[in-house]
């Protein structure tokens, strides 16, 4: 079985529309594409670097439109996007002269997909999927990169449907730009106790 690997800068908020660019994703009049941009360090590139290591890619229709228009003519800083398993869930869209992809209409296909055989599905940007992989509680791990910023309205990470679930965290940095570098992996059911009791 392959795990399933939400990835995603974030704001403080909650926020993970558009952190590349202004063009990136100006839909419902997002004015703050781009906001990624103030908090690079060697830190944070090293964190990237290591994430975009081999891996299959499932993707929503929207955020695959953004990388296949860039991702295919830049090749040098991430070679292997092009050469991995695309996988995209749209009702729209049924192929693409991006090479290895493949389109999938439904929850059973993308359960289908995390019961085979291969290498580990990674989700980037793709906020309705990461939705409907949460409340489907089909997410093992969780990447987050928490920049130190508000941007109020935009597309969320996070909505109020998603399965109750424990994580741990299993490893964590912080950059010279105050951005909070978290994984966090499955760790079964939520516990619940009397909070007073363990305060001392």
């Amino acid at each position: 079985m392959r795990k399933i690997i939400v990835l995603s800068m974030i704001s403080l908020d909650g926020v993970m529309q558009a952190p590349g660019g202004p063009k990136e994703d100006k839909s419902d009049g997002f004015k703050y594409g781009g906001w990624t941009a103030p908090y690079g360090d060697e830190v944070y590139s090293k964190a990237v670097e290591n994430e975009i290591k081999p891996s299959a890619y499932l993707l929503g229709r929207k955020t695959f439109e953004i990388w296949e228009d860039y991702w295919p003519k830049n090749k040098e800083f991430w070679p292997g996007i092009n050469e991995g398993s695309k996988y995209v869930l749209s009702k729209t869209r049924k192929k693409s002269d991006w090479k290895n992809t493949t389109f999938i209409k439904s929850l059973a296909e993308i359960k289908k997909l995390k019961n085979a055989d291969g290498l580990d599905i990674q989700v980037w940007g793709s906020s309705e999927i990461v939705h409907l992989l949460l409340k489907n509680d089909l997410v093992d791990e969780i990447r987050l990169k928490i920049h130190p910023l508000m941007l109020g309205k935009g597309k969320k990470l996070f909505d109020t449907n998603a399965h109750p679930s424990g994580f741990s965290l299993e490893e964590s940095t912080i950059t010279t730009t105050g951005v909070i570098i978290a994984t966090y992996k499955r760790a079964g059911k939520v516990k619940t106790g009397n909070a007073g009791k363990t305060i001392k």
